[in-house]
Parts: structure tokens; C-alpha cells; sequence
């Protein structure tokens, strides 16, 4: 989808893994990784090192397919039930429930979906499903599900097709 932006390339050098784009996402895998392996506390601090360094919240316990982008990280919350592969999430993005939900529920939390972009400001509020394929414009209210393949803009978002550019 953003072939100029191979971060998950095999051609990584060291210099590469302390770009901001792709640091920030480091940290998440190395926490959900050590949430995984029964490090809770160091996963939370590793949330909480990414928290102050780039400006990301997320749960050590969120699940994120391979190929995250994350092109500018300034002040994404990242609290999703599931975020699949090859998924694009610009800044000032949110993901999260309606409500306070201290014990992390995935069952009210947004669903995104593989191959979704989610552009500047977004907010994706409650327990939705953001179909594969679909676009999230800018500054976009979603508070319903959104089918594969669509364009989400607007307060609240206006769901359509998405029409392929050649």
C-alpha cells in the first residue's frame, strides 16, 4: 500500500531500527512480546518508555498484525481490540472505547481490519468493525461499522465505496 515506506523490509540497518517511523513500532511488538512472555511489569514500561519517547498509548496486550506504518506517532491512543496486517495510522489518531474501560475489554473496542488507512485525527470510537481496505479520512468521527473496501470522512464519519484510482 505505501511502497516507498518498506519498513518491514529484510534490509534493515541498525541506524534504520532508531527511525522514529519505525522505533516507535519496535517498542510496541517488544512489549506485546513481553506481555506474551509472562513480563508484565516490563511490558508496561516499555508502553510507558514509547509513551514519553513518541507519543503513542497503547495496552502491552494489543494484538497488531505485521506491516503497522506509523508515519508521524505524536499523540495516537491506540485502544483497539485487534489491528490486522498492513495497516497505515497517521497522528492524533484514537481507537478506543465509548466508555472507561480500566480492564481492557476487546469486546468494546474498535476491530480494524488488514490493509485499512487511518489518516490525520481520526477517531474510531466503540465496538466497530473497520472492514479491509477501507479509508478513514481525515478528522473523521466512525462510530458505526464500515464494510470492506469503503471511505469513512465526516462528523459523524458518511461511509462510501471506495472507487479505485488508476
Amino acid at each position: 500500500m505505501l511502497a516507498y515506506c518498506d519498513l518491514e523490509s529484510k534490509n534493515l540497518s541498525f541506524a534504520n531500527l532508531f527511525n522514529p517511523r519505525f522505533f516507535c513500532v519496535v517498542l510496541i511488538r517488544l512489549s506485546y512480546g513481553l506481555q506474551n512472555s509472562g513480563y508484565t511489569r516490563l511490558s508496561k514500561f516499555v508502553s510507558l518508555i514509547n509513551y514519553v519517547l513518541n507519543g503513542i498509548e497503547y495496552p502491552a496486550t494489543l494484538e497488531i498484525g505485521p506491516g503497522l506504518v506509523i508515519p508521524h506517532s505524536q499523540g495516537i491512543v491506540l485502544g483497539a481490540g485487534y489491528i490486522g496486517e498492513n495497516v497505515t495510522i497517521y497522528h492524533q489518531v484514537t481507537l478506543g472505547a465509548k466508555l472507561i474501560d480500566c480492564h481492557f475489554n476487546k469486546a468494546l473496542r474498535p476491530t480494524i481490519e488488514d490493509d485499512v488507512v487511518i489518516t490525520v485525527g481520526a477517531k474510531i470510537i466503540g465496538p466497530v468493525t473497520i472492514g479491509r481496505g477501507t479509508f478513514v479520512g481525515a478528522n473523521s468521527v466512525v462510530l458505526t461499522d464500515v464494510p470492506q473496501h469503503s471511505l469513512a470522512v465526516g462528523v459523524p464519519a458518511v461511509i462510501k465505496p471506495l472507487v479505485d484510482r488508476v
